[in-house]
């Protein structure tokens, strides 16, 4: 019973060790270390300061942050994103490491980088791209804010992304296996600030 009982509180330390809070939601990180949470002209700023590659296997993302909420079905992300190199992502319909959308905005077309601009659908796999790749870019440069809206709707299945309350077509995109799930800021291999971040919506069925 001691060594079960220890164990327990061993676990339990490590969560909420790899937990933050900021932007009144707390998340789930994988390093903490790896972020940092300050003010910024008087508003909370979340700093993903340590970019990491996927982990060995199949090639999906895992350096993001993801809110402890309630698995939305139709969802509105709204954030200031700011890039330090090429690009940052936004996370949605989450279930776990191997089950997620996410919509990766970028400096690069997807027509340049197949890979970058665009909504992606990781299944038991690799990363796979189901947006359009052609289009202008989300981020006309890095190293400025923008302000990001995401919608998500559980009933079509459709996700669209606006920045600065442009419409960006290689991130509109339809998924119909993964209709609900949490919502995560990150990037897949770079870093960037976080900032104003509300999240908004209902629980599937809802």
């Amino acid at each position: 019973m001691r060594v079960l009982a220890g164990l327990l509180l061993a676990a339990s330390l490590l969560f909420a060790a790899n937990t933050l809070e900021v932007f009144g939601y707390k998340w789930s990180v994988r390093n903490p270390s790896d972020w940092k949470v300050d003010k910024e002209g008087g508003a909370q700023v979340l700093h993903l300061v340590t970019p990491r590659e996927p982990l060995p296997g199949p090639r999906r993302p895992i350096q993001f942050a993801i809110a402890e909420t309630k698995n939305y079905g139709d969802v509105m992300v709204e954030a200031d994103v700011r890039p330090h190199d090429r690009s940052l992502m936004i996370v949605f319909c989450y279930r776990d490491p191997a089950h997620f959308n996410y919509a990766h905005l970028s400096i690069d077309t997807g027509a340049k980088e197949s890979h970058h601009n665009g909504i992606f659908h990781v299944y038991d796999g690799e990363r796979v791209r189901i947006s359009s790749p052609e289009g202008p870019a989300a981020f006309p440069a890095s190293g400025r804010w923008y302000h990001v809206q995401l919608t998500h709707s559980a009933k079509s299945g459709a996700v669209q992304v606006t920045v600065d309350g442009r419409a960006i077509p290689a991130l509109h995109a339809v998924d119909l296996s993964l209709t609900s799930g949490k919502v995560g800021l990150g990037s897949f291999d770079e870093t960037g600030d976080f900032k104003n971040v509300r999240i908004s919506g209902s629980s599937p069925g809802k």
